[in-house]
C-alpha cells in the first residue's frame, strides 16, 4: 500500500468511527517536485475529504473553529503514520475540507506580505499571533526568500507567535 492510501485509509477509518462515512480523495501535492522518482516516498500530499455527502452541520464541525479540528486531525494522520518510519520514508499530509484550507492558505499568505510590507516601511519587527504552528511554518517558508527579512517563533503553546524582523546585516 502506498503511503497516499494509507493516508486515505487512515483518514476513511477515523472518520467513519466518528459515524461520518465519505471518500477520501489523494493528491501529491503539487509543489513537491524533489525525489527524481516516478513514486515520491517521503512526499507531501492532500488528502480532501468529499463533501458532497455531508450537512452544512458536519462540515463546520469537522473543520472546527479556526481549522481546530482539521488541524487536530491533521496531526494525528502524521504522527500515527509517520511513527517508526524512517526520517527518509516520512510523508506529510495535509487534510482538507470545503476548500477550508486553500482559502486559509491565501489568507496566512496575505498576513505574511502584510508584514513583510510592515517591516520594510518602519523598520521594525512584527509580530503575528493566533496561527497553529503548521501556519507558523507557512510563513516561515513563504518569507523565507525575502532575503532582507528574518523570521522566528517565540514563546509557548498555546500563546506561541511568529516574529518577522528585518534580516541582521553582517
Amino acid at each position: 500500500m502506498s503511503q497516499i492510501e494509507r493516508g486515505q485509509q487512515w483518514l476513511k477509518s477515523l472518520l467513519e468511527l466518528t459515524g461520518v462515512s465519505t471518500e477520501i480523495k489523494g493528491e501529491l501535492e503539487a509543489k513537491n517536485t524533489s525525489g527524481g522518482s516516478d513514486a515520491p516516498e517521503g512526499g507531501s500530499y492532500w488528502l480532501t475529504i468529499d463533501e458532497t455527502k455531508l450537512t452544512p452541520e458536519q462540515i463546520q464541525i469537522l473543520i472546527g473553529t479556526d481549522g481546530s479540528v482539521l488541524d487536530a486531525m491533521q496531526y494525528l494522520v502524521n504522527s500515527t503514520l509517520n511513527l517508526n518510519q524512517e526520517p527518509q520514508q516520512q510523508a506529510s499530509y495535509t487534510i482538507e475540507l470545503n476548500g477550508y484550507r486553500v482559502k486559509r492558505q491565501a489568507e496566512i499568505q496575505a498576513i505574511a506580505q502584510n508584514a513583510a510590507e510592515q517591516v520594510r516601511n518602519y523598520g521594525q519587527q512584527v509580530e503575528i499571533k493566533s496561527l497553529s504552528s503548521a501556519e507558523r511554518r507557512q510563513v516561515h517558508t513563504f518569507l523565507k526568500e525575502f532575503t532582507d527579512l528574518e523570521t522566528f517563533s517565540q514563546g509557548k503553546e498555546p500563546h506561541r507567535h511568529l516574529i518577522v524582523r528585518p534580516a541582521e546585516t553582517q
